[in-house]
Formats: structure tokens, C-alpha cells, sequence
């Protein structure tokens, strides 16, 4: 490679090596891959969907296509609010939108619209092995309890019941 190619600003990615992207640059990558009609795999960054997706997780997202969209699917969407990519769980449908929710935050993102879902979460990878608990059945019992309020920031839950548990024996 001469030195003026080496010098041209652009993409280059060594084999065996992540990319690291964030914002607007994953957010163009990832629109474009899913429009070719591939999977897109990625390093989730965030705590919101804890623990079920954990930060650092490596998601693969399913381009949309003609797939129906249901309460509990994990999706990839650009967020309204702040044009951002966005991974969250779907709690509601309600006539040409979603409403989604990150499973460990209290509030819904309020309403999106579903042409702003880009892909579906179709597996979850953690240090090399696949995690299944929360895109079946489980993620459609998790936004049933989450759409009803019984589903937030479960973490602190279990960590509060554990805390009150009386210690030790009595006696």
C-alpha cells in the first residue's frame, strides 16, 4: 500500500480484530447491512436490558423483513427522541406503532413507529456461549409483567427481598 492510500481517511478492519463503533457511524452500518437482508452482529453497550442482556453481550439482529411484530420481541429501533440506535423490548403494539422498554428501566420509550424498527434480536452471545432465557416465550411473559408494572429494575427487586431476608437462625 503506498503512503497516499495509506493516508486517505477510511475503513479499515483487521481480521480477528472488533470494530468499534457507536452512534451515528453504528447506527449507518447497521442500516445498511440489514437492508442487504444479512444479520448484523454487534457488542451491546448500556444497562437497560440487564440482566437479560448484559453490557458487553454480542447480539445478533435479524433484518425485520415482513416479520410481525409481538409483544416481547428484543428489537434493534432508531430511537425518536434522540435519532439513536436503540435495543429494547417490545410491550405493546398499538396501531402502526410500538411501545418499547428497556427490562431494567421504569419508564416505556413511549410510543415508536414500527417503520423506525430496523431488525429483531435473534440471539445473544455472553463470553462465547449462547444465552436462550428471554427471546422465546420468556421475553413475551417479561413484557406482559413489564407492560403491568411488575417488571422493573428486577435486579434491585431480588437484591431488596434478599436484603430484608432475616439472617442467620433464630432462636
Amino acid at each position: 500500500m503506498s503512503k497516499a492510500a495509506a493516508d486517505k481517511p477510511g475503513l479499515r478492519v483487521v481480521r480477528g480484530r472488533e470494530l468499534s463503533l457507536s452512534g451515528e457511524s453504528l447506527l449507518g452500518l447497521l442500516e445498511a447491512v440489514l437492508a442487504k437482508g444479512v444479520p448484523f452482529r454487534f457488542r451491546a453497550r448500556g444497562f437497560s436490558m440487564s440482566p437479560l442482556i448484559k453490557d458487553g453481550d454480542v447480539l445478533t439482529v435479524a433484518p425485520r423483513g415482513e416479520a410481525r411484530l409481538r409483544p416481547g420481541d428484543t428489537v434493534a429501533f432508531i430511537n425518536p427522541l434522540n435519532g439513536k440506535p436503540a435495543v429494547h423490548r417490545i410491550i405493546r403494539l398499538d396501531r402502526g406503532f410500538v411501545v418499547v422498554k428497556g427490562d431494567n428501566v421504569a419508564e416505556p420509550d413511549g410510543l415508536v413507529p414500527e417503520r423506525v424498527v430496523l431488525g429483531i434480536v435473534t440471539a445473544v452471545e455472553r463470553r462465547g456461549k449462547k444465552i436462550h432465557f428471554g427471546l422465546g416465550i420468556e421475553g413475551r411473559m417479561v413484557a406482559f409483567l413489564s407492560s403491568h408494572g411488575l417488571f422493573e429494575k428486577p435486579l434491585s427487586a431480588v437484591k431488596k427481598v434478599f436484603r430484608s431476608a432475616p439472617r442467620g437462625r433464630s432462636g
